[in-house]
C-alpha cells in the first residue's frame, strides 16, 4: 500500500512540473535573444515610461495592476501625455521611478522591487541593448529582460514587437487584432503610391529648437525611414550614411527640397514660453500655440528663401511618434504631404481616432502635426 501512495505522489510531482511547463514560455526577443519567461508575470518594470500608450493596446489594466518600476521619461518629454493618463491612472504617480534616463537607472532599486519581467527598448532613452551590464545584473537576479522596438526602426519592427510583448503579458489575441489594424492603415500607403511616377524631395529636420546649429536630420531608421516609406526621397540620405546626423543651411538652400517636415519636441509647457525655440506638438498642445511655435522655427535665418516653404509646402509632426506603434498615423500623414493628389481621400487624423477608440484606454488630446500657412 506504501508503494502505491509513492507511486502516485510521485506521479502526480510529475505531472506537476509538466503542468508548470507548459505554462511558462521562451521568446525570441528584437535582441535575437531566447528568454525564458515566468508562467505567471505579474511585476513589471518599463525600460521607458513612454512604452505604457503600447502595453495598453495589449492590456488596458497592465499600468495599475502589474506596473510597479518605470524610469521617469515620460513626464520629462511628454508631459502632456502623462498628465492625460495620470487622470485616468492614478496611480501612475506612486509607481517608483527608476530613474531619469539610462545612465540614472537604479538596477539596485528595480531588483527590490521583486519584477518578474523587464521591458526595455533595443536603443532609447532607458537601459538598452548597449548596457549589458543592467541586463547581466537583472537576469542573474532572476528576472527576465527582453528587448522590443518602437524607435531604431520602428516601421520594420512594431510587428516583431508587439508579438513578443504578446507573448510574455498572454495577449496574443490582443496582438494579432492590433496587427490587422496596423497592416490595413499601412496598406493605404502603399497601395496609393503604386503610380506614383517620380518621388516628391523632402528634408526632414529632426527635434527642432534642441540646439542652436541648423539642421539635425534623419535618414536610414526612426522618423527618416517614415520618409521613405510614405515614398519620398530624402535629400539627406546619401550625405548622412547612418540614421542621423546634421547637414548645413548652405545645403539645403542649394538642394531647395520640394517638402519640408520638422520634428517637434516642444510641449504644454514650452508652449506658454514665445521665446522658446522648439516646435509644440503632442498631447495638450492647443492649435494656436502649435501654429505660433512653428512660425517661430519658420521665421530662423534662411528659413523664408525655402521654396518649401514659400510654396505653403511646410510641414511638422509630433516627435512622440518615433516612440509609438501608432507609427503608421504618422506615415500616412507624411504621405499625405508629399502627394495631396494621390491621397486626397486619406485622413490620418481619422485614423488616429480609431486607434484612441478602438485600441487605447486614453485618447490623447492634442495637435500632433500642423501645417505651415
Amino acid at each position: 500500500m506504501r508503494s502505491i501512495v509513492l507511486m502516485m505522489w510521485g506521479l502526480w510531482l510529475g505531472l506537476l512540473g509538466m503542468a508548470s511547463h507548459v505554462q511558462a514560455a521562451t521568446v525570441v526577443d528584437l535582441a535575437g535573444r531566447t528568454v525564458q519567461i515566468p508562467a505567471k508575470v505579474e511585476r513589471i518594470i518599463l525600460g521607458e515610461g513612454r512604452m505604457l500608450s503600447t502595453l495598453a493596446i495589449l492590456d488596458r489594466d497592465l499600468p495599475k495592476d502589474r506596473l510597479v518600476g518605470m524610469l521617469g521619461d515620460m513626464e520629462q518629454v511628454d508631459p502632456g501625455a502623462y498628465a492625460q493618463y495620470l487622470k485616468v491612472y492614478p496611480n501612475l504617480d506612486r509607481v517608483a521611478r527608476l530613474g531619469r534616463s539610462g545612465q540614472s537607472f537604479s538596477v539596485e532599486e528595480a531588483i527590490s522591487l521583486k519584477p518578474q519581467l523587464a521591458i526595455f527598448s533595443l536603443r532609447g532613452h532607458g537601459p538598452d541593448m548597449n548596457d549589458q551590464a543592467t541586463m547581466q545584473r537583472l537576469s542573474k537576479a532572476g528576472i527576465a529582460v527582453v528587448y522590443v522596438d518602437f524607435s531604431k526602426d520602428p516601421l520594420k519592427n512594431t510587428e516583431a514587437s508587439m508579438r513578443v510583448l504578446a507573448k510574455v503579458l498572454a495577449k496574443e489575441k490582443e496582438a494579432e487584432q492590433y496587427i490587422a489594424f496596423y497592416r490595413e492603415e499601412m496598406a493605404k500607403v502603399t497601395q496609393g503610391l503604386g503610380n506614383i511616377q517620380r518621388k516628391t524631395t523632402v528634408f526632414l529636420e529632426s527635434r527642432v529648437g534642441l540646439g542652436n546649429s541648423c539642421c539635425e536630420t534623419l535618414t536610414h531608421g526612426m522618423l527618416g525611414s517614415f520618409i521613405s516609406t510614405a515614398g519620398g526621397d530624402n535629400i539627406a540620405n546619401e550625405l548622412v550614411p547612418g540614421s542621423h546626423g546634421t547637414v548645413s543651411l548652405e545645403f539645403l538652400l542649394q538642394k531647395q527640397p520640394e517638402v519640408y517636415i520638422a520634428t517637434g519636441i516642444g510641449n504644454p509647457q514650452t508652449a506658454q514660453d514665445e521665446r522658446n525655440p522648439r516646435i509644440a506638438l503632442g498631447a495638450g498642445v492647443d492649435l494656436a500655440h502649435a501654429q505660433k511655435s512653428f512660425k517661430r522655427a519658420l521665421s530662423r535665418t534662411g528659413f523664408a528663401q525655402f521654396k518649401a516653404v514659400q510654396n505653403g509646402r511646410a510641414y511638422a509632426i509630433s516627435h512622440q511618434f518615433n516612440y509609438s506603434a501608432a507609427n503608421v498615423v504618422a506615415v500616412q500623414a507624411m504621405a499625405k504631404w508629399l502627394y495631396p493628389q494621390q491621397f486626397a481621400a486619406l485622413d490620418p487624423q481619422a485614423t488616429l481616432q480609431r486607434f484612441y477608440q478602438r485600441f487605447q484606454p486614453v485618447p490623447l488630446a492634442g495637435t500632433f502635426w500642423i501645417e505651415a500657412p
